[in-house]
């Protein structure tokens, strides 16, 4: 027996998939020909600008929902270009924090503010109310897959 909507549902799904692919494509492309930087790359900026102070690899991984080995690479890449810095903790040797430094959060400000307009510019075709009404939908969405929503089975 079909799911309610299944068709639909099937077509929902693709359409958000192919807007969500071409949005990605676009930022990818606009961090690496303005910034030549990578979208990782900005993930862990953007999460280490929202603190107030460092944080450990740990809290750092579970804010991007990456494993700590993905993550290694990339944050020695960012010690290294000066834009976060990165201490072992005294009590603990095996914990590291890490936090922005004045040029990365000065750089990713900039590329903040860049990256904002252009999300902007991607969504121009859409009235306020159709934004409106993608942002209730898609926060009905994800509160059903957050809180259990489950497949239903095959009678």
């Amino acid at each position: 027996m079909a799911a309610p909507h299944a068709k639909q549902s099937l077509r929902v799904w693709l359409r958000m998939l192919r807007a969500t692919t071409i949005i990605e494509k676009r930022i990818r492309g606009h961090l690496k020909t303005e910034f030549d930087s990578t979208l990782p790359r900005f993930d862990v900026l953007s999460a280490l600008d929202r603190e107030v102070a460092p944080i450990t690899m740990s809290q750092l991984t579970d804010h991007l929902l990456v494993s700590n080995g993905n993550l290694t690479g990339l944050v020695n890449r960012l010690v290294d270009d000066g834009l976060i810095s990165r201490e072992i903790d005294p009590d603990d040797r095996r914990v590291q924090h890490v936090m922005l430094t004045e040029q990365g959060r000065s750089a990713f400000r900039e590329m903040a503010q860049r990256h904002e307009a252009l999300v902007d510019s991607l969504f121009a075709a859409m009235s306020d109310e159709d934004m409106d009404t993608l942002l209730r939908l898609t926060k009905t969405l994800n509160a059903a897959l957050q809180h259990g929503a489950r497949p239903v089975e095959d009678a």
